[in-house]
């Protein structure tokens, strides 16, 4: 299978790296290099993936990311030359599914896009394993849907992988480096947020209180658990 990946970056050598790294391992590659023309380009031709530079000449790429977040559903990658926190923050809380610092690794790369892009194969989208309701929350993993009470909820890839992970154990506490580990495919190092803002939006999205949850809880010290029967 090809995957379509969309690589906006006005670092023309990093471009070239990445698509003739990522070109024999299954991917199409098409880089633009202006922020301007990013967000009509990812609604217009919907890729499997994007790769977005955070500093852009034109739109930047925490706003591409904000503006196409809830219209567009496959993993976002952000890459930036400033590895701070601060950054990462501000991307997930946009909802950028990764993030990576340059100079980017095409190895590590590859990796993280195989681990964002994983689907089921088509024939098994309406196996009944793949179907799960929990809390008044209807989960499709087949057709990478969510709704609840009859409203479908737009999630990027990583909110949806972290919402299926907690349903899976519904009732039960999964811990952060659970989470951390099957959606980045890496170990926790103890002091990453990402699952704590992925948390922090999902609740937002599925109407659940941020400040009094009743949905998905936190269990202090150890991570959190999707609640059978919210009250």
């Amino acid at each position: 299978m090809t995957y379509r990946v969309l690589l906006v970056d006005d670092d023309v050598q990093l471009g070239e790296l990445i698509v003739d790294y990522l070109s024999p391992h299954g991917f199409e590659i098409e880089t633009i290099t202006n922020g301007d023309f990013a967000i009509s380009k990812i609604l217009a031709e919907s890729p499997d993936a994007v790769l977005l530079d955070v500093n852009l000449p034109g739109t930047d790429g925490f706003s591409i990311c904000r503006a196409v977040r809830d219209q567009f559903p496959g993993p976002i990658i952000l890459l930036t030359a400033r590895d701070t926190e601060t950054d990462e923050v501000l991307g997930l809380e946009f909802g950028a599914d990764d993030f990576l610092a340059k100079p980017v690794s095409p190895r590590v790369l590859l990796a993280r896009l195989r681990t964002h892009l994983r689907r089921l194969p088509a024939e098994e989208a309406t196996h009944p394993e793949n179907l799960l309701e929990v809390g008044g929350i209807k989960i499709d993993r087949g057709r990478r849907s969510v709704s609840v009470g009859g409203t479908m909820i737009a999630l990027s890839t990583a909110e949806f992988d972290l919402l299926w992970m907690l349903a899976q154990q519904s009732g039960s506490v999964v811990s952060r480096a659970e989470l951390f580990e099957k959606l980045h495919g890496f170990k926790f190092d103890g002091f990453d947020r990402s699952i704590d803002l992925r948390v922090s939006r999902l609740r937002k999205k599925l109407g659940d209180d941020p400040h009094h949850p009743t949905l998905i809880l936190s269990i202090r010290g150890i991570g959190y658990q999707l609640a059978i029967d919210p009250s």
